[in-house]
């Protein structure tokens, strides 16, 4: 074990506070000028309107000069390099995913311990294993990553993804399964998209139309789906959906049934509520068929047995429900209830000719087995209090497999025989962590308007709960997404440092269902930050941590999380952590996909009242002169193309500008990154050990014991 695996952070002894040479700060000029943007008769200036040009060599010089000043002080930060060499020794294990079939073929993920990208390899007919495709071979430093696999009905060919820089554009390159070679040119200016094949001739994908101006931060709002048709060029492509100019849809997907019967495609204005069509490809010229024509839904078809189709809706059930409708009159009038809502959020599985509910109960899973008449099967035992993911497969598969973790204990994944309900372990993890020596607890705590948070603590054995364990709250509140218990190895090595770990379930998630993403959208956006704030204050009440002990961490809408909260209470957390952020939040629609982020956010523009409410939070417009900030850390990535580098370069600039006292105000500008998908694990070890170290020494640690 090395060195730092047995460390403890004395929290009973006042630590030494940090160097002054390196408290006190000198920032690189950052210029202003004379930019302002009118809203319903109001002026709002916007001095660093200049960093959103990305493609300018002024921003570039800037993003230089900021990254200099930063590596300058984190390099100094003695114990920074034992966080990094203990991190490299946590996250160097061997890392295997479940198998999964493809025509005659298994292949299964695997990492071998450092390997910037997983590998993905095939068992021969031999039962010998080979590496069937090396994503880390796709560039010399690890920054093209893979984006997805899709392979043709029959296995025998393959079509996959490359993310470049970890831009969210993506090409498509086309190969022979048995020999892997290259079987046609590559598809390229692919964005937001699955791969679908139809037979084994072709495949769906969606793409915008290539943006004028910087590809990485031009609006893009009308998407396609278009189909491909192997051995022909991508200009012959087939325009299937999104082509009406006065019909814009900002998200389109479309689907292929296992079976080739039918192709589903859904399209969103926004990142909630979709409309949902679909076509009999059985018949030829048929028609496009309307499902749903309005947005006040999220639906998918799921599976079907023959003409008899299953949808996961919410449609008049906020936490979800399962319905059936014949593909001869698939309106939504139609719908028949097959697996009824409950008090629970559902999701939905199917593989091995059955169906698997997962139900969020407080944040944890509970599965059910049902058959395709709806019957109730079996209630699956899992290995403990935690997430379970997966039990999806084909309906000719004779085993399924599932993974579980929680914030302790690593991901392992299981076999599961879905005739009699067994389970057993398939890949358990050797990490160089002693899960038995932590424990995770579930509380729920009372938020501002007297809303009860459920929320997830996890630290070492027998820590003294005296109010001077170093914290990391970490939070997300935002799009319906869920934060439900999973290991980190990044988060592995906090614990071990003696560092306590807290996640809370705040409102905008979909941990409750719909009622509890919209309790936390648009003119309701604040419960968030008061879920978050009540957060820290329960850990502080409860001498889990103090102020000075309590840092704020979140990344896309957690960066604004972090960014809100930190401008609303400066003086409730020492450090914060925005990560990837949506930070000016008057301007966030105009770039890339932004616009379709307004269902939870509401746009400047949208009504006087929204305005005025947006800018009341924004955190490039709520950092006041003279306030004292917490020690933060604002980190992005230079090619990130979802939330634009600009919210953090102006967040940054603006901090910067008005902090007063010695707390250091620092951007980490990962070059040739995106918004976090495919990062290299080299970079994200270095991510993590600056993180850590900054956190650690503005706690006023100078030494790990």
């Amino acid at each position: 074990m090395g060195s730092l695996a047995m460390l403890t952070l004395f929290a009973c002894e006042q630590p030494e506070q940090p160097k002054e040479e390196i408290a006190t700060m000198q920032y690189p000029e950052t210029k202003k000028v004379d930019s302002t943007d009118t809203y319903f008769g109001t002026t709002v200036k916007d001095p660093y309107r200049w960093l959103e040009d990305d493609m300018s060599a002024e921003t570039a010089e800037w993003v230089k000069a900021q990254n200099k000043h930063t590596f300058a002080y984190l390099n100094e930060i003695p114990f920074k390099d034992k966080i990094k060499k203990r991190l490299e020794e946590l996250w160097n294990y061997e890392k295997i995913g479940s198998p999964f079939k493809e025509g005659e073929n298994t292949y299964y993920y695997k990492n071998n311990g450092l390997q910037n990208q997983y590998v993905i390899y095939k068992v021969n007919e031999e039962g010998e294993d080979e590496v069937f495709l090396d994503p880390n071979k796709f560039s010399e430093d690890g920054t093209t990553s893979l984006g997805g696999l899709s392979f043709s009905k029959n296995g025998e060919k393959l079509a996959y993804s490359i993310s470049e820089g970890g831009s969210d554009w993506r090409k498509v390159i086309v190969i022979d399964v048995a020999s892997k070679n290259i079987i046609e040119d590559t598809i390229v200016d692919v964005k937001f998209s699955g791969i679908s094949w139809l037979g084994n001739e072709g495949f769906y994908y969606s793409s915008y139309d290539k943006p004028k101006g910087s590809e990485l931060s031009a609006k893009t709002d009308h998407h396609k789906v278009y189909y491909h048709k192997l051995g022909t060029p991508q200009s012959q492509d087939q325009l299937v959906f999104g082509g009406n100019p006065g019909e814009k849809y900002r998200y389109v997907g479309a689907d292929v049934s296992e079976d080739n019967r039918y192709l589903f495609i859904s399209c969103q204005e926004s990142t909630s509520g979709n409309k949902l069509f679909m076509k009999d490809l059985t018949i030829k010229d048929a028609p496009l068929v309307t499902m749903v024509n309005h947005f006040d839904n999220d639906s998918y078809v799921m599976d079907n047995k023959d003409s008899l189709l299953y949808i996961v809706t919410n449609m008049g059930a906020p936490n979800k429900k399962v319905v059936t409708v014949n593909a001869n009159n698939p309106a939504s009038e139609n719908w028949v209830d097959f697996i009824p809502e409950t008090e629970n959020v559902l999701s939905v599985s199917t593989g091995a000719g059955y169906i698997f509910t997962t139900y969020m109960v407080d944040a944890v899973s509970q599965v059910k087995q049902y058959d395709y008449d709806g019957k109730l099967i079996r209630e699956i035992e899992l290995p403990g209090l935690g997430t379970a993911g997966g039990f999806g497969g084909k309906k000719d598969a004779e085993v399924l497999y599932y993974s579980f973790s929680n914030y302790k204990t690593p991901g392992t994944s299981f076999v599961f025989d879905p005739k009699d309900g067994t389970s057993e372990v398939y890949k358990k993890p050797a990490v160089d962590f002693n899960a038995d020596d932590y424990v995770s607890e579930q509380v729920f705590y009372t938020s501002k308007d007297g809303t009860k948070v459920p929320m997830i603590i996890t630290y070492k054995k027998g820590t003294e709960m005296n109010g001077k364990n170093p914290t990391i709250l970490y939070g997300y509140g935002g799009f319906n997404v869920s934060l439900t218990p999973s290991f980190s190895i990044g988060n592995a090595a906090w614990l071990e440092m003696g560092g306590v770990y807290a996640v809370p379930n705040l409102r905008g998630g979909g941990e409750y269902g719909k009622k509890w993403h919209d309790a936390g959208t648009q003119m309701q956006k604040q419960n968030v930050f008061d879920d978050f704030i009540a957060a820290a204050e329960f850990l502080i009440e409860k001498n889990y941590t103090s102020s000075d002990y309590l840092a704020i961490r979140g990344g896309s809408n957690g960066g604004l999380l972090v960014g809100a909260t930190m401008t609303q209470r400066p003086n409730l957390m020492k450090v914060a952590l925005p990560a990837v952020g949506v930070l000016d939040m008057l301007r966030y629609h105009t770039f890339t996909a932004g616009a379709g982020w307004a269902y939870d956010y509401g746009t400047s523009d949208q009504s006087e009242e929204m305005f005025n409410y947006l800018l009341g939070y924004s955190p490039v417009h709520n950092v006041v002169k003279g306030s004292e900030y917490p020690a933060t850390m604002v980190t992005t990535g230079d090619h990130d193309d979802r939330v634009v580098p600009a919210h953090s370069f102006k967040f940054a600039a603006e901090l910067q500008d008005k902090q007063s006292g010695a707390n250091p105000v620092l951007i980490r500008i990962e070059t040739n990154a995106g918004h976090g998908a495919g990062t290299p694990v080299s970079k994200t070890i270095e991510q993590y050990a600056d993180i850590f170290a900054f956190t650690l020494y503005n706690m006023g640690y100078t030494q790990l014991p």
